[in-house]
């Protein structure tokens, strides 16, 4: 293994260079802080995204606010704005507290993008929204629609006939998969989902129940990805969902940030200079973190620090930005096999364009081990009486790391935060769960009190 030529050099190179890749070979779990992180003034100048962008995306959805609430009446509530709550979760961090030995300042809470509407994961937000831009764009070249009109009138057999004319393609492990499918099936699209090995089968098979065409693959996420593209591209008609590159995703998901200021200012949580908010966002490919992220740095700039949380058998984007190849290497190249339980986070290549944005935004990343996420998953359950699935529990583990390894402590010295930390603010994102079915979620909590008991 250590002769094997990755980019032009050895294994044994490749761990002299980067010392840490040794640990995350070995999947173990690792805290790393990332060494091109910038002050937000600086970072921003290198990225041609803006705040202009992201308000565009938020004008977009609500426009189609109408449309939404009138054909998913559980957006109702909410005017057809897809949106989560965010609750402090004092009992877990409780909980966290009596099991890392130390003392963690500040409060936590959980932002329940598992428990968004139609889609039930994070990916409601950028999924739903590529979707409704491509329908727009479609309806508006063809004279159907202007941006004056009420979006309801998209709930009818006009609209459906004529997008049923299009179709819309993604590769996924499972919950893009789900928000295109349902949202694209809905416009009258034909959708074809191409499912990676680790999709779980009840996502399968809601899909299919929706009309979704569902290809499977024995093969990982990447080959999902290059085959649904390659198919995609064969057919003039079809649009491809790039999970991997989109700039309509992670502008989707990087609404939700304003939507959160919103949130923490109704709740009186503060966020300046004397109370720090740290955000931990579980990662596979990069999209739906990586555009919550790009939001939280344009609401907040240097008073937030965002952490990627990634799978200790699924390091994508952390090994794409420790030796800052992004997508020129794979978890693969280096051994590390992408077979997870984190089913949204088995993800072997990360984004390179995603990888490159962020680059002097983020933080850091870090990896959690397969079996915390199930005790993580029932200790959450039994204090919050909240249910999550095995991928979404990453973010919840990010705030003892930061205390925890030598790494994070580094990272508050550095950064003049240690005497600031009793004001802090910790937000996991919890990227999916609510849909997941019961028999199913039972088995993830008997697993996860099992392994605690060991």
């Amino acid at each position: 293994m250590k002769d094997k030529i990755v980019l032009g050099k050895t294994i044994d190179k490749w761990t002299k260079d980067y010392p840490l890749l040794e640990d995350l070979i070995c999947t173990k779990e690792v805290f790393w802080t990332n060494p091109k992180y910038r002050k937000f003034d600086e970072a921003i100048k290198n990225i041609s995204l803006s705040e202009n962008h992201v308000k565009d995306a938020e004008e977009r959805l609500q426009r189609f606010a109408p449309y939404i609430e009138k054909v998913f009446p559980e957006t109702k509530d909410k005017q057809g704005i897809i949106e989560s709550p965010i609750v402090e979760i004092p009992d877990m961090k409780d909980y966290l507290d009596a099991h890392c030995e130390t003392n963690l300042l500040g409060n936590l809470l959980l932002k329940c993008d598992s428990h968004l509407a139609i889609s039930g994961s994070i990916k409601a937000r950028g999924g739903i929204y590529e979707v409704l831009k491509h329908a727009e764009d479609l309806a508006i070249d063809h004279s159907m629609l202007s941006k004056e009109d009420n979006y309801a009138i998209l709930d009818s057999d006009k609209f459906r006939e004529f997008f049923s004319q299009y179709s819309v393609a993604v590769g996924s492990t499972g919950n893009l998969g789900l928000s295109i499918g349902i949202m694209s099936a809905k416009l009258g699209f034909k959708v074809t989902v191409h499912m990676s090995a680790d999709a779980k089968k009840w996502k399968k098979d809601l899909l299919r129940s929706k009309g979704v065409i569902v290809v499977e693959y024995e093969s990982d996420y990447s080959k999902a990805v290059e085959e649904g593209r390659k198919q995609s591209d064969a057919n003039p008609n079809s649009y491809f969902v790039d999970d991997e590159n989109s700039i309509n995703l992670f502008l989707g998901y990087a609404v939700a940030a304003y939507r959160l200021k919103k949130q923490l200012d109704e709740l009186g949580v503060i966020v300046d200079r004397d109370h720090p908010l740290f955000v931990y966002l579980p990662c596979g490919v990069g999209g739906g973190p990586g555009g919550v992220a790009f939001g939280l740095k344009l609401a907040y700039k240097d008073n937030v620090h965002c952490f990627f949380a990634e799978p200790t058998h699924s390091p994508c984007m952390l090994i794409g930005l420790m030796t800052e190849e992004h997508d020129q290497v794979s978890v693969q190249d280096f051994g590390i096999d992408n077979i997870t339980a984190a089913d949204g986070l088995a993800v072997g290549r990360a984004s390179g364009f995603v990888g490159k944005t962020l680059e002097n935004l983020l933080s850091g990343d870090y990896t959690i081990d397969d079996d915390k996420l199930y005790v993580l998953l029932s200790a959450l359950a039994d204090t919050e009486n909240i249910y999550l699935e095995p991928s979404a529990l990453a973010g919840v583990g990010g705030i003892v790391d930061l205390f925890n390894t030598k790494a994070g402590q580094k990272y508050l010295r550095d950064s003049n935060l240690i005497d600031k930390m009793k004001n802090a603010n910790h937000i996991a994102w919890a990227t999916g769960g609510s849909m997941v079915p019961k028999e199913e979620m039972d088995k993830y909590y008997e697993k996860g009190i099992e392994l605690s008991r060991e």
